[in-house]
């Protein structure tokens, strides 16, 4: 482990923390806040600016970089952002408890969007500016906003991008990574603006615009409302809103290609097809399922689609109360809670691709069984995935479900039913934020205990950061010098 290398980076990252905060202190100061609002920010800063002069003063010697010392600074990085981003909530009074605004800060920094609160409209302007600017922040990659706008940090710095940005493979747009950090995260901020003009030409005040748009950019949710988008009572910025999930839970290499005027490579992308065939069967099959409790079809054909946009991008925005939907219905939202967004992209979950892979190499197995003499490659994308994909596939998937069953063994402690603690784990595991009954759409997750909220924000990062990152940094077997 090179420590020295570990260490500079990461005071680098702290200086570009206390940046980030600084727009909420404008904020502040423009509602006339006082000092109660900028206050909360610039302790933080002070701490971050203080530390990333102690530990990025001396450039190491050793400038060697290798998978693991990735691994450990997006690890570190994440859980750290988590820490320093609750601060705010703490020293303003927000959420008194440090174990509170830790969860709620991962779950911004993660685009989760759970919450421990319930009456939002009692937050300063500054608060909520924060908490939904975490999911921008996050939204992309806390670390890969940092190469976008910081000098090289490291001699090989796709280690960092290949442990934190989401999805089975990390694809280059150009030679240099901090050229394809720039373009991702340059794609990234045009289409949030984009969405703010829309918001703005719905009538949603300008404020709020911002916000919703950093959560839907980010895949987050968090609500500025109590009742989420529904407050605004608005078709238009529903499906404004609805639109907006889908096309950040695409694969970003696709928008590249578009400008590249890479037309077949966009509408040939395997991936992006199972993306809208899992979007059409579940809104279909949900309006099968609650035409009953419908009159009017233009209203239940806005709020599934919007709810199936929202669960299956891992956003969490909701326009309706759907624990009151069939129980089919809710199943296949929970299925959609596990499939997740495109990989690439700023959407949680197992990702598009991975799920399909699975699907396919069931149907295969399945065929192989029938036809044992018959060779029957598994192809993805045109390509045959081979053996060694193929493994690292189950690999994750396997390790996956045994973080979920340690996570629901832990929730289960303090969940009082099953449905709350089951849909706990799977909408903080995979970032979506709303699960059923307890926490659904109107509850929060305030009543479980602190070592669930310590467990789920630990799981939003693993979720976030696919798992390994986090459990490399623990690993004891790291930290050796050797």
């Amino acid at each position: 482990m090179n420590y020295a290398l570990v260490r500079h980076v990461l005071g680098k990252i702290l200086f570009v923390t206390s940046l980030l905060m600084v727009p909420s202190i404008i904020v502040a100061l423009y509602y006339g806040e006082g000092w109660a609002g900028v206050y909360p920010f610039l302790v933080p800063i002070g701490i971050c600016v203080l530390a990333s002069l102690v530990m990025s003063s001396k450039r190491p010697k050793n400038q060697d970089f290798f998978m693991r010392e990735g691994f450990v600074i997006v690890g570190a990085t994440w859980i750290l952002f988590s820490f320093i981003g609750s601060l705010p909530f703490v020293l303003s009074g927000s959420i008194p408890s440090v174990i509170d605004a830790f969860f709620e800060a991962s779950s911004g920094f993660t685009t989760t969007g759970a919450s421990v609160l319930s009456q939002l409209e009692l937050l300063p302007h500054s608060q909520l500016f924060w908490r939904s600017f975490t999911h921008l922040i996050g939204g992309m990659g806390v670390l890969v906003f940092v190469l976008a706008i910081m000098p090289r940090i490291s001699s090989d710095s796709v280690f960092i991008m290949k442990a934190e940005v989401p999805g089975p493979t990390f694809g280059k747009l150009h030679s240099r990574i901090r050229s394809t950090a720039r373009i991702l995260y340059g794609i990234y901020f045009v289409m949030t603006a984009i969405l703010i003009v829309l918001l703005i030409a719905g009538r949603m005040p300008v404020f709020d615009s911002f916000l919703h748009a950093f959560g839907t950019a980010g895949t987050g949710g968090f609500g500025i409302k109590s009742n989420s988008i529904a407050y605004y009572q608005s078709p238009y910025l529903q499906y404004v809103l609805g639109v907006g999930m889908l096309l950040f839970g695409v694969n970003f290499n696709l928008y590249y290609a578009l400008l590249c005027r890479q037309f077949r490579t966009v509408f040939q992308n395997e991936e992006l097809r199972w993306y809208f065939g899992f979007i059409t069967a579940a809104v279909v099959a949900i309006l099968i399922n609650t035409r009953h409790l419908y009159t009017s079809f233009a209203t239940q054909l806005r709020e599934v689609f919007f709810t199936v946009s929202s669960i299956i991008t891992t956003t969490g925005y909701t326009n309706c109360n759907y624990d009151n939907w069939p129980l089919f219905s809710i199943v296949v939202l929970l299925i959609l809670m596990f499939i997740g967004g495109m990989a690439g992209s700023t959407a949680g979950g197992l990702k598009v691709s991975r799920s399909a892979i699975y699907i396919k190499s069931s149907v295969l197995t399945f065929r192989k069984n029938l036809s044992p003499n018959r060779k029957l490659p598994l192809r993805f994308e045109r390509k045959v995935i081979g053996n060694e994909l193929k493994m690292m596939l189950y690999e994750y998937l396997t390790i996956y479900c045994l973080v979920f069953i340690v996570l629901l063994g832990i929730v289960s402690l303090s969940a009082p039913d099953f449905p709350t603690a089951f849909s706990a784990v799977t909408a903080t595991f995979n970032n979506i934020g709303p699960g059923v009954h307890l926490v659904g759409p109107t509850g929060s997750y305030a009543f479980l205990s602190d070592l669930s909220k310590i467990a789920l924000s630990i799981g939003m990062i693993m979720g976030r950061l696919e798992i390994l990152p986090i459990i490399v940094l623990f690993a004891p077997r790291t930290w050796r010098r050797t």
